[in-house]
């Protein structure tokens, strides 16, 4: 395999450094780094390109339940304690008849509302696709970009890495590639800054691959490609 070739050493380290890229292929692919530069320069590319879009990625604090969850692993002499005094303290109340029927109610909540916490499903991340150059294109560009689609399918968001320049009379448009019939369009998208689109039911089932092409401002007028497809990823 000749890694030296532009698109094959821009697609490997694109799924290396997304961390697409897992098993036994990633740690072929650390071991051929040392031997060619080619690869080297790729994997740094794609880690410029990308530090501004991790960035970009809001944090999110996990529920307070994951960390009481942690602290009881850590500390469960701790946690046993404060059971123990929360117990010593309901036996208290409990001896008065109106604050025991009380007990009971809020205890029924309580069992409630953590069988509903455990039941809760986890969070899903988003399915990420790496759009990287399509040989094929027959055109003087070197476009890519990255898909980010929800784990319902119902939103993608595309931000441009490399943008190919346009004319005023020029648009770029993202389509879904079957395994079976011809592309969808998922309507025009931004050579300059990332686009938001919200996708149909069933969009992300039906869905091999992503592609971007180059149409007519407006968008293709016949539903189907008709410029060069300068994007190319599979999911």
């Amino acid at each position: 395999m000749d890694y030296g070739r532009p698109e094959l050493a821009d697609r490997l380290a694109a799924e290396y450094v997304l961390g697409t890229l897992r098993g036994p292929a990633r740690r072929r692919f650390e071991a051929l780094l040392a031997a060619h530069p080619a690869l080297r320069s790729a994997v740094r590319r794609w880690e410029e390109q990308l530090s501004p879009l991790a960035d970009s990625v809001p944090p999110v604090a996990p529920p307070e339940r994951v960390w009481a969850g942690i602290e009881t692993r850590l500390f469960p002499a701790e946690a046993a304690a404060a059971r123990a005094e929360a117990a010593a303290s309901v036996r208290w109340w409990n001896a008065l008849g109106l604050w025991r029927g009380l007990s009971a109610l809020a205890s029924t909540a309580a069992v409630a509302l953590l069988v509903v916490a455990l039941q809760a499903p986890p969070v899903q991340p988003p399915i990420v696709v790496v759009l990287a150059t399509n040989p094929g294109a027959g055109v003087a560009t070197n476009a890519s970009f990255v898909a980010s689609l929800s784990a319902d399918g119902r939103a993608l968001v595309l931000k441009p890495l490399k943008a190919p320049t346009l004319t005023a009379a020029q648009a770029l448009e993202l389509w879904s590639v079957p395994a079976q019939g011809g592309p969808r369009s998922l309507g025009l998208v931004r050579a300059d800054t990332a686009t938001t689109l919200l996708l149909q039911a069933g969009v992300k089932e039906g869905t091999a691959a992503f592609a971007v092409s180059i149409e007519p401002a407006g968008g293709s007028p016949t539903g189907a490609p008709t410029g060069p497809i300068v994007s190319l990823g599979q999911i």
